[in-house]
């Protein structure tokens, strides 16, 4: 086997790569995306006409190799060709979605020194222009959908204006190609900013080769072919997706971008052979299926769950038997042929029953379009009651682990690893350990922090030695901050995160610091821990001063209540506390719609050092996370 410092991408660049499968498929769909209800289609030759033009009219203004780009923009088909066109430059592009604050996007400028600055519309670029007019290092700012036109006093140019003129020359085909030669997997892609332990974003550089690892390693772990069809929802610039639209990109595949609102029916109407989405889609379709079933009555319902069950035991057993559940440790000769005759017996008992249960629920997956042979769920951890659920369907779930640091994939559960319940095996040469609190590899069935090595793993942050002196160990592994174990066949589970960053249902990272220490201006706030991992929304467990609670309660609301008791039992006051401090966590202060609170509840007493705090009094989130588990999990029902 290769080791991970050897591995040799087969293609020179990510752009090469893409533009090879253009050559080579030519005449198949490559997008179908929506304008005002109208459908597009765009073949792989238009694609690479497209982001040719794109490209020159960079050239012309401009930008060059090296230059950074500031991508400000969501899902739409003039991302993919703007940042395809970047990558043939040379040009490095720093992503970010819509949503992102003003305070926000003008450290990130600053920070990665970025000289332009792509905008998806005018609302947009007016919603930023008050910073962005004291903004001189941005030379030139450029518009996909506006209505501005550059003129001798501004520095605007709207892609309607730059694109005019779409005619190309043999000429202007063999300088792009030439000019996508000098690309080598070692040239910067990309600049992902993330958020960091201190509450200022991380930018993540990713070159050619990090990303190249991901888009020739994941094909046979999910055996994509140009035959494939993707419905794509998630945002283009978070990792997650753009990988897996390269990927699809590489492969020849198409993609269809969805919404959320046309996500549902796009999935019968394009009847996608893969779909890719986070924790959060998979609650809401799961909550949306439950719902529609309930409302035909209890009986309907009684027999639906009865269904599910029957397919979820019988799907289990028969795994049992074959090996394909995890193990952690060998159990002696008697005691697998005991539990193995149990599960013999167990499947032979619910054989018809699962034939009709498999029956009854093929109606189920029509609606994700009768082709679907895989999902891909990524960007946070698949809760495991969700994900029997979709097994017991009949979806094929790939449980994928991976940072934006490894651009992204660490391993997958695809064709490759069979073992229900884990994250698979580490994908292709990737290395990967779980050490102790003294970094000491441990053993299988022995949770301990997850460290990996391999091609995908980033060089370090941008401008950031500190991070990269603690993310890296001296063996040059990437510690990850999440908490696993291994099983004897070395399949990876996920068993919590040692690190400071919260990854919501949707895939949005949050730091919990920033949102602590607003809850903190608070006069009777002792401490506070932010919860939410895995879970739709933000909630927060709060230490009081129980005298100065009921003073604020007092002065703000004449509420007179006295006991501490009473207050903790009083949920019309926890709403109101709650609005309270979602009021500190508006958009003026820097903070995104998704960082407001929906659940809070008060700790009866404080976080001691040795438990919940350090020595140095900094939050054990994973100690604090296990202790108060039954707590977090009402406070989500």
């Amino acid at each position: 086997m290769v080791s991970s410092s050897n591995w040799q991408p087969r293609s020179p660049s990510v752009i090469a790569a893409i533009m090879a499968t253009c050559a080579k498929f030519p005449d198949r769909p490559a997008f179908v995306y929506r304008v005002a209800k109208q459908e597009f289609t765009v073949d792989y030759a238009k694609l690479r006409k497209d982001v040719i033009l794109l490209a020159r009219a960079f050239e012309e203004r401009k930008v060059k190799r090296g230059c950074r780009v500031m991508l400000l923009s969501d899902n739409r088909y003039a991302w993919i060709v703007t940042d395809l066109a970047l990558m043939a430059i040379g040009a490095v592009s720093v992503p970010r979605g819509s949503e992102t604050p003003t305070q926000e996007l003008e450290f990130i400028l600053n920070h990665a020194r970025c000289s332009f600055m792509v905008v998806e519309t005018d609302a947009l670029l007016a919603r930023h222009q008050e910073m962005l007019s004291t903004h001189k290092e941005v030379k030139t700012l450029f518009i996909i959908e506006g209505s501005q036109k550059h003129t001798l006093f501004n520095r605007l140019y709207a892609y309607n204006d730059i694109l005019k003129d779409r005619t190309l020359s043999e000429d202007d085909f063999k300088r792009f190609d030439r000019m996508v030669a000098k690309i080598t997997q070692k040239d910067l892609v990309t600049i992902i900013f993330t958020s960091g332990t201190t509450g200022k974003p991380k930018g993540v550089m990713l070159n050619h080769r990090n990303i190249l690892f991901n888009t020739e390693t994941l094909p046979p772990v999910i055996a994509i072919t140009e035959k494939d069809l993707w419905v794509s929802i998630l945002p283009s610039w978070h990792i997650f997706e753009r990988a897996l639209e390269l990927l699809a990109l590489s492969s020849g595949s198409c993609i269809v971008y969805s919404n959320l609102k046309t996500f549902s029916n796009d999935l019968v109407t394009y009847h996608p052979t893969l779909v890719a989405t986070v924790p959060r889609l998979w609650e809401s379709l799961y909550t949306k299926v439950t719902a529609a079933i309930l409302e035909k009555g209890p009986r309907a319902f009684a027999i639906f769950n009865l269904l599910v069950k029957t397919s979820v035991r019988f799907r289990h057993a028969r795994r049992h038997l074959t090996g394909q559940l995890p193990q952690f440790s060998r159990s002696n000769l008697l005691v697998r042929s005991w539990r193995n005759l149990v599960a013999l017996v167990e499947m032979l008992l619910l054989a018809l029953p699962y034939w009709l249960a498999q029956k009854k629920l093929k109606p189920l997956l029509d609606k994700f379009g009768g082709q679907l042979r895989m999902a891909v769920s990524g960007g946070g951890t698949l809760p495991t009651y969700l994900e029997s659920w979709l097994d017991a369907i009949g979806i094929r779930i790939v449980n994928a682990y991976g940072m934006t640091e490894c651009a992204p994939a660490i391993a997958g559960r695809g064709y490759n690893s069979k073992i229900f319940g884990t994250l698979g095996r580490p994908v292709g040469v990737t290395e990967l350990r779980i050490v102790d609190g003294e970094d000491q590899e441990v053993g299988p069935g022995i949770e301990g922090n997850i460290e990996v090595r391999g091609p995908q793993v980033f060089d370090g942050y941008d401008d950031n030695d500190e991070e990269n002196r603690k993310s890296f160990t001296a063996d040059g592994f990437f510690r990850t901050g999440d908490l696993g174990k291994l099983t004897i066949s070395g399949e990876l589970v996920l068993t919590g995160r040692s690190k400071e960053i919260i990854v919501l249902a949707s895939g949005e990272n949050i730091d919990p610091s920033r949102i602590e220490g607003a809850i903190g201006q608070l006069p009777f706030v002792k401490d506070a821990a932010l919860v939410g991992q895995d879970r739709k929304g933000l909630g927060a467990l709060i230490v009081p001063d129980w005298d100065k609670l009921k003073d604020f309660m007092a002065e703000h609301f004449g509420h007179t209540t006295g006991t501490s008791e009473e207050l903790h039992e009083d949920l019309a006051m926890r709403d109101r506390i709650k609005n309270e401090i979602n009021r500190l966590l508006q958009a003026k202060n820097g903070f995104k719609p998704y960082e407001k609170l929906q659940k809070i509840d008060f700790l009866k007493h404080e976080f001691t050092v040795g438990e919940e705090l350090t020595n140095t009094f900094k939050k054990r989130r994973h100690v604090i996370e296990k202790k108060y588990r039954e707590l977090i999990d009402r406070l989500f029902k």
